[in-house]
């Protein structure tokens, strides 16, 4: 007994188009005809499309189970790595879901690295920006310390002061503002020591890392809290 096209998809509940394809990519060998030039498949036929679905079914890419051949009725190795690849993924999307759990319910800010969400809801738009960045400059160790820090430290009077800093601020103001921040950002670092060289070990080079946050700062901040950032490396390098 033999089927055709038509009757071979409708039996291993797939589709003509599918059963075509399958001929295209080398997945299925093309049947013998009848005299009218019908294709006429067989049983043969029907179970190499079901192993193929079956394979589709579990996740196994088309190209992938191509690359079995005639092997894939013990395709043992392709979906060992099929499993790891979806255990890394499973794995992935519960650390989303606990992180999509911490937006909804805390309100917590979307826009920030994972982890910040909690710690980084109150500060000045610019710094939650800067940690955005710094997530694509240092590497994760450097963003675990960097966390820490924001999180057992309390620099929000002294940013919101910064950031509500007018480009004509004068003299006097910037100097109280770099005064404030510097020994604030000073007591901070020496609790947090590994923060302090984050720029040395940043993964890409401590030049890179540079150029990035100096052009971040440059188009977050206005000249006057420019000019005050730089007062406050003075007086901690002083």
């Amino acid at each position: 007994m033999t089927w055709s096209t038509r009757q071979l998809a409708d039996l291993a509940g797939t589709t003509v188009k599918a059963v075509r394809y399958y001929h295209e990519v080398g997945l299925l060998e093309e049947p013998e005809r009848a005299a009218n030039g019908y294709k006429q498949y067989g049983v043969r036929h029907l179970v190499r499309v079901l192993r193929i679905k079956r394979l589709v079914d579990l996740g196994l890419p088309l190209a992938q189970i191509a690359d079995l051949g005639e092997a894939d009725d013990r395709p043992e190795s392709a979906l060992r790595v099929l499993d790891a690849e979806l255990a890394a993924t499973i794995e992935r999307l519960q650390r989303v879901r606990a992180e999509l759990a911490v937006i909804l319910g805390e309100r917590a800010p979307f826009d920030l690295p994972e982890g910040f969400g909690t710690i980084g809801g109150n500060l000045p738009d610019a710094d939650r920006a800067l940690i955005l960045i710094y997530s694509r400059v240092f590497d994760p160790a450097g963003m675990v310390a960097l966390r820490e820090m924001v999180r057992t430290s309390d620099l929000e009077p002294e940013a919101r002061a910064l950031e509500s800093l007018p480009p004509d601020a004068d003299e006097s103001l910037r100097q109280e503002v770099a005064e404030a921040y510097a020994a604030r950002t000073e007591q901070m670092l020496a609790e947090h020591p590994a923060v302090a060289g984050l720029r040395a070990k940043a993964p890409r080079g401590f030049s890179f890392a540079d150029e990035v946050i100096n052009r971040a700062l440059h188009e977050l901040y206005n000249p006057a809290q420019l000019d005050v950032l730089h007062r406050v490396n003075r007086i901690l390098n002083s």
